[in-house]
């Protein structure tokens, strides 16, 4: 099912907590579409706390077929939406700090 060398590529699999906050789906349903055989999974862990790692191009098509496309692009645009937000926030924070340093540059130069 798998493409060659899909496992490795970087941001084709996600784990069941990624997918739950990226797409809202929980382990339930993820389980859902392994035991239907359209998700292939992988088992891991991380500090003794197992997790399901799980393509991402399978899981879109999965929730296109369960929950509709229009689910998938709405949770998709909410992701999106959150990581600009936090950009912006993270460069008016920069920009803030930026300000400062210009201030105090001018205030020793007497300018």
């Amino acid at each position: 099912m798998a493409e060659y060398g899909e496992w490795n590529r970087k941001g084709a699999t996600l784990s069941d907590v990624t997918a739950k906050k990226e797409y809202g789906v929980d382990r339930d349903f993820i389980m859902k579409g392994i035991t239907a055989g359209k998700l292939e999974y992988r088992e891991g862990a991380v500090w003794g706390n197992p997790y399901l790692r799980i393509l991402r191009s399978q899981l879109e098509k999965f929730i296109i077929e369960e929950l509709g496309e229009s689910q998938l692009s709405t949770s998709k645009n909410q992701t999106e939406l959150r990581k600009i937000k936090r950009e912006i926030a993270s460069l008016k924070q920069r920009l803030k700090e930026l300000e400062a340093r210009r201030t105090e540059l001018e205030n020793q130069t007497g300018r």
